[in-house]
């Protein structure tokens, strides 16, 4: 604790405040430049998150069910619905389904005591693999275990059945868990001897089993089976629902609305980006507003600290060549011909063009929504190459060449500003950081230092008048004393 003045009367807090606070300035300054590239290396890191958010959206373009979507008409959609997957084939399907598959069931002929405990020992049932062969299946029965702890390891078993109790029937019921024919010769799909446990203790008959049957349906006039309801043909899944009602027609087409749509997100996405990235060039820079200081903070509300910092950050990014440079090779990879051999070369013959309005830093519009669609419904493949062609030099896809542009820019912004795990060592604007917290470290020492010789000098001072007074004093005391 400093207590100055005594001697002098002066107020020696306050004057070594005010020389501190010119002392400080460069202090300051430095503090500012910090704030400067904090906020400089967080604005790089905001681009570099939306890059990767558009790369991301990216990644839908070159995929292939992307661009050859299939629409799918049924004439009986309550019997039968359909499926198609990217490499179906265009076309017409008739299809009459005559008979749905059901699954294999049997039903206690008596009434059933569901708590009764078993005998320990081993029970035996089978059933059948898709081959027709018989697959033997043991069921254990432990000490104290009734017909519903039996019942519950046989559905929770490896072996396509379920068996449960009904309360309302007081039956015990065994059932397939799959559709279809199993069974060689019509025997029953659940099957056992008629000395087991299922004969004497569940009051089972497999000869009273309704067996499971096939789907069964005519294709173009010919007869097919299936052990499901459902059938896979030429890349397209056929869904049973019901017998129909004569031939039921499915009509397979290429969707362009959906490959539209996927496309129209891309480019929102992409002017989103376009728009962020030019933004950050067109922002005012105000030179004279600079990062608040502790004290200035202090003096001003936070409605006032807001709007100052907002102008402050204007413009922070303005003519940094790696934005720049990123947002000139994006709008290249969409001027330059894709070589692909296909119909398509150009985004112009698809209906796609960039916005004539320079400010607009390239934008992607959709000039002609007929062009793109017709094209996406005649041609997908070819429309899929001038986006996504996997190739190098003019052969390269549009989007892939996007691809490319888009990493190197991430890159460049990572070296000029690292990520989030990033070291103030690995990158340009960290580096420059470190340097400047040294120097406030060591500038910050440099200040104590000064301040300790103020301090001593005023002390020294006050002292000095002090022994002023004491001999004046004495003086004027002799003085006295003479007289």
């Amino acid at each position: 604790m400093r207590i100055g003045g005594l001697a002098t009367g002066m107020d020696i807090d306050q004057l070594v405040n005010k020389l501190m606070t010119a002392e400080r300035v460069p202090l300051d300054r430095m503090n500012q430049d910090k704030t400067t590239l904090t906020w400089k290396r967080d604005a790089f890191r905001d681009i570099n998150k939306t890059l990767l958010e558009l790369d991301n959206v990216m990644l839908d373009m070159k995929l292939s069910n992307t661009y050859h979507s299939k629409s799918v008409h049924s004439s009986q959609e309550s019997a039968i619905k359909a499926i198609a997957s990217a490499n179906s084939a265009n076309g017409t399907y008739q299809i009459k389904v005559t008979k749905l598959a059901s699954s294999a069931i049997n039903i206690s002929t008596e009434e059933i005591d569901p708590n009764q405990v078993l005998k320990p020992g081993t029970i035996e049932f089978f059933t059948y693999d898709d081959a027709g062969e018989k697959k033997n299946h043991e069921i254990k029965i432990n000490e104290n275990d009734s017909i519903e702890d039996v019942l519950k390891k046989i559905t929770d078993g490896d072996n396509n059945v379920r068996a449960f109790y009904d309360s309302q029937t007081n039956n015990v019921m065994m059932e397939a868990t799959r559709t279809g024919k199993y069974s060689p010769n019509g025997e029953p799909e659940i099957n056992f001897t008629e000395d087991s446990f299922f004969a004497k203790s569940l009051k089972m008959d497999p000869k009273k089993e309704k067996n499971g049957t096939n789907a069964e349906f005519e294709y173009n006039g010919l007869q097919m089976e299936s052990k499901i309801n459902s059938y896979e043909l030429n890349g397209v899944t056929f869904q049973f629902n019901d017998v129909s009602k004569g031939n039921t027609n499915i009509t397979i087409e290429n969707d362009a609305e959906s490959p539209f749509e996927s496309i129209m997100e891309f480019i929102d996405k992409y002017n989103e980006v376009i728009e962020k990235l030019n933004a950050s060039q067109r922002e005012e820079r105000f030179r004279d507003f600079k990062p608040l200081t502790v004290e200035q903070k202090e003096e001003m509300s936070e409605d006032q600290i807001k709007k100052w910092e907002e102008k402050a950050k204007s413009g922070i990014l303005k003519g940094e060549s790696v934005i720049k440079d990123g947002m000139f090779s994006m709008r290249r990879s969409w001027y330059t011909n894709v070589d692909t051999g296909g119909a398509f070369s150009s985004l112009t013959e698809i209906g796609i063009t960039t916005s004539s309005n320079y400010m607009d830093g390239g934008k992607l519009i959709i000039k002609n929504e007929d062009d793109l669609k017709n094209a996406l419904r005649d041609n997908p493949n070819d429309v899929m190459k001038l986006f996504s062609n996997n190739a190098e030099g003019t052969s390269r896809g549009i989007v892939n060449r996007l691809e490319d542009v888009l990493e190197e820019t991430m890159n460049k912004v990572k070296k000029r500003a690292g990520s989030g795990t990033s070291t103030l060592e690995t990158y340009t604007l960290g580096k420059r950081m470190k340097d400047l917290n040294q120097r406030i470290t060591a500038f910050e020492d440099r200040l104590v230092q000064v301040e300790t010789r103020y301090w001593n000098q005023f002390t020294a001072m006050e002292k000095a008048i002090q022994r002023m007074n004491m001999q004046s004093a004495q003086l004027m005391s002799q003085f006295g004393a003479n007289g």
